[in-house]
């Protein structure tokens, strides 16, 4: 999930870019590798831009066609502030950050943790967390780790994500069928609940966000449960965070704007959380590096 589902992957330096992308085109172009380098031209932030850092494929999230909750997230934002959006594409993996908004090709993040210091976030517009999820069919009742129905098939999990600590403490790690901590680009978002419907597994353990979204739109239906917090138990077990935008560390007045954004489209933006599917808890004070 950037430090949650999104930036966890470790792998890899593939992305597919652009430097200013205008919603109604579709064609993505690479990056300049040489862009900022030291003699080479840099971008300098253009302060009637509201420009995104986002994946050019990565469903519920964002999508290069501008299908994502959070690019209308940054519609919502941008209409807002009176500025013009626009969008710097790479795919999240291993130097997205590094390629994207710490190289001035982009301003604003829509979806960080709060938590996450290399980057100066806002208030959190919204908390997530972990979830089972199951075919209704199989008449499963799974609450908690100790449920019995946990123990009946194959579990779907991310490999070395947070959920894999309560797993191995319950002695679950043998029912688990471990999936790559970064998305196969040949495999569609919804991979993980593609299999779930399949049969292939018996229960995934997801990140809510992409689970509830792929949930609502499978043709088989589906329970879906919010994992217990677990990091009173065990703190890298953590299953819930803070969601919040962000900026780079010195854009204080860019997150200031931002932060009041938020607060007057609150109603707007919990409408495009809900119509997606995207389970939210409240927002818990304290659980963030909020850096005013």
């Amino acid at each position: 999930m950037k430090m949650t589902w999104k930036l966890l992957g470790a792998i890899g330096l593939i992305w597919a870019a652009q430097t200013t992308v205008l919603a109604e085109e579709i064609e993505i172009p690479s990056i300049n590798p040489d862009e900022g380098r030291i003699g080479e031209v840099r971008r300098v932030a253009d302060e009637s831009e509201f420009k995104v850092c986002s994946d050019p494929d990565n469903m519920p999230y964002s999508n290069i066609k501008l299908e994502g909750f959070e690019d209308k997230i940054a519609k919502v934002l941008a209409d807002d502030l009176g500025k013009k959006l626009t969008f710097q594409y790479a795919y999240n993996r291993q130097g997205f950050l590094r390629n994207t908004i710490n190289a001035m090709r982009c301003d604003v993040i829509i979806g960080m943790t709060s938590d996450f210091d290399g980057l100066r976030t806002s208030k959190p517009y919204y908390r997530s967390g972990h979830v089972f999820v199951w075919r209704k069919d199989s008449n499963y009742d799974i609450t908690n780790w100790d449920s019995p129905d946990l123990k009946k098939g194959i579990i779907g999990i991310v490999g070395q994500s947070p959920a894999t600590i309560p797993l191995n403490d319950h002695n679950l790690m043998t029912n688990a069928r471990p999936y790559r901590m970064q998305r196969d680009l040949n495999l569609p978002t919804s991979f993980m609940i593609d299999d779930l419907v399949a049969g292939k597994i018996d229960v995934a353990i997801m990140w809510a966000p992409i689970a509830g979204y792929f949930a609502k739109q499978s043709k088989v239906p589906l329970e879906l449960r919010m994992i217990p917090e677990y990091n009173k138990v065990n703190l890298k077990g953590k299953e819930y965070w803070n969601i919040s935008v962000a900026v780079r560390m010195k854009d204080k007045d860019r997150i200031k704007m931002i932060n009041e954004a938020l607060e007057r489209n609150k109603d707007k933006i919990d409408a495009i959380l809900k119509d997606y599917g995207i389970p939210t808890v409240p927002v818990v004070e304290g659980d963030s590096v909020y850096k005013k």
